[in-house]
């Protein structure tokens, strides 16, 4: 290994060990308390060299929120995986849902807040949801080419699937199903009830 491919290895080390101390202070103590310094305190190194890599605490979120779109990705190629796409979209479906439901705090930093959206111009589009998007895109895509869905359009039935799996999964981080007067486990029956509801009245 050449001096330069080194270089290279010990900035990738190194951008990866930012991420993940960020990380992991965004879920567990918030997005607001933290900061470039206690993230540097964290790895023990100076605020100084955090900041060779981001120019500030947003420009970070944006990687930490593609560190959680990649784990989402990989999470739809282990579970999303059937020959048949209609049930490969419901596989796809119950894993979003069962990601946002189990990891609220990473839901929150990857659909909800607004902050690492702000460097999205810097980037020309949201690439970081490019992956976990073309994943659901090509499934329903597959499904209208083989009438198994009430939608001729990809992207219009795409929306459609994502923003009801959003909506549920916001709903429940919110406290907003409180409404429903159910206990915990009730309350995720009736998501998962939902979802599968929701693609039956889609279905062809």
């Amino acid at each position: 290994m050449g001096i330069s491919d080194r270089k290279e290895r010990d900035k990738q080390e190194m951008r990866k060990n930012i991420i993940d101390a960020a990380m992991h202070m965004f879920t567990h103590e918030g997005y607001e308390s933290a900061s470039i310094r206690k993230i540097a305190d964290k790895i023990e190194y100076s605020p100084g060299t955090i900041y060779l890599y981001y120019k500030d605490k947003d420009e970070l979120l944006y990687d930490v929120q593609a560190e959680c779109f990649s784990k989402l990705v990989e999470l739809f190629q282990k579970e999303a995986t059937d020959a048949d796409p209609f049930k490969r979209l419901e596989q796809i479906c119950h894993s979003y849902v069962r990601f946002g439901l189990e990891n609220p705090e990473i839901y929150d930093l990857m659909f909800m807040m607004k902050s690492p959206m702000k460097n999205v111009h810097e980037h020309e589009d949201w690439e970081n949801a490019n992956d976990a998007l073309s994943y659901l895109a090509k499934c329903v895509q597959e499904c209208i080419e083989k009438s198994l869905i009430r939608f001729e359009h990809v992207w219009m039935a795409a929306l459609s699937i994502w923003g009801m799996g959003h909506g549920l999964i916001s709903l429940q981080i919110g406290c907003r199903m409180k409404i429903m007067d159910m206990d915990s486990d009730q309350i995720k029956e009736a998501i998962y009830a939902s979802v599968s509801n929701y693609l039956n009245q889609i279905k062809q």
